[in-house]
C-alpha cells in the first residue's frame, strides 16, 4: 500500500512539474529574427513563447488541475485522466515541435507588431533569419514528460490507493427519557437560567437559594 501510495505521488508530481516547466518555458523568448525592410537598417526581434506558441499556457494550466483531479479521483476516471494526461502532453510536444520546425512562421505575430508587416507569407519574407533559444527545446521535454506521466497513469492508477474521507457519517439515536445524563444535562441548564434570570433581578446567584 505504502508503495502504491507512493507511485501516485509520484505521478501526480510529476505531472505538475511538467505542466510547471511548460508554463516557464512559454513565458520566455523562443525565437530571435533578423528582420530586413526594404529602405530601412534589419532590426532584431525577439518572439516569446506567448506567440511563437501561444497555446501553450492554457495545456499547462490544464496539466496543473490534471494534478488536483488526479488527487481525488476513483478508478475509472484515474483512466480516464491518464489518457487526457496523454493528449496534453502531445500537444505541447507539438506546439514546441512547430515552433522549432518553422520559427519564422512563429515569429510572424512579433513581426507584424513591430514592423507593420502583414501576412504570413509577407512576414516570412521579410525575416532574414530566425535563431532559436533553448526555450523551446524545455517545451518540448515538458511535453514528453506530461505525455509520459499519462503513460504512468494508465499503467499503474489500478494499484492506487482510494480517496480517503476526513469526515465521518453522524449517527443519530433516538433520546432516552430515561437517560440520567440528559437529565442531568437538563437541570444544568435550568439551572442557568435560573441564575441569569435572577442575576438580571440583582441576586447573587453564588448565594444560598
Amino acid at each position: 500500500m505504502a508503495s502504491a501510495r507512493r507511485v501516485k505521488l509520484v505521478n501526480i508530481l510529476v505531472v505538475l512539474a511538467g505542466s510547471g516547466l511548460a508554463l516557464l518555458a512559454w513565458t520566455q523568448p523562443w525565437v530571435n529574427a533578423e528582420v530586413a525592410q526594404s529602405g530601412s537598417a534589419r532590426q532584431t526581434i525577439e518572439v516569446a513563447g506567448a506567440t511563437a506558441a501561444p497555446g501553450v499556457t492554457a495545456l499547462a494550466l490544464a496539466g496543473m488541475a490534471l494534478a488536483g483531479a488526479l488527487s481525488i479521483a476513483g478508478p475509472v476516471i484515474r483512466l480516464v485522466l491518464g489518457v487526457l494526461g496523454v493528449l496534453l502532453g502531445s500537444s505541447v510536444f507539438l506546439s514546441a515541435f512547430l515552433a522549432i520546425t518553422d520559427p519564422a512562421t512563429a515569429s510572424a505575430g512579433a513581426v507584424t507588431d513591430v514592423t507593420g508587416i502583414a501576412g504570413t507569407e509577407s512576414v516570412v519574407d521579410a525575416v532574414v533569419s530566425a535563431s532559436l533559444t533553448a526555450w523551446p527545446f524545455v517545451a518540448l521535454l515538458s511535453g514528453v514528460v506530461i505525455a509520459g506521466a499519462g503513460v504512468s497513469v494508465l499503467v499503474t492508477a489500478r494499484h492506487w490507493p482510494g480517496p480517503t474521507s476526513r469526515y465521518q457519517a453522524v449517527r443519530f439515536a433516538p433520546a432516552d427519557p430515561d437517560d440520567s445524563g440528559a437529565a442531568d444535562a437538563a437541570g444544568q441548564e435550568r439551572d442557568s437560567i435560573d441564575d441569569w434570570d435572577g442575576l438580571s433581578r440583582g441576586e447573587d446567584p453564588t448565594g444560598p437559594r
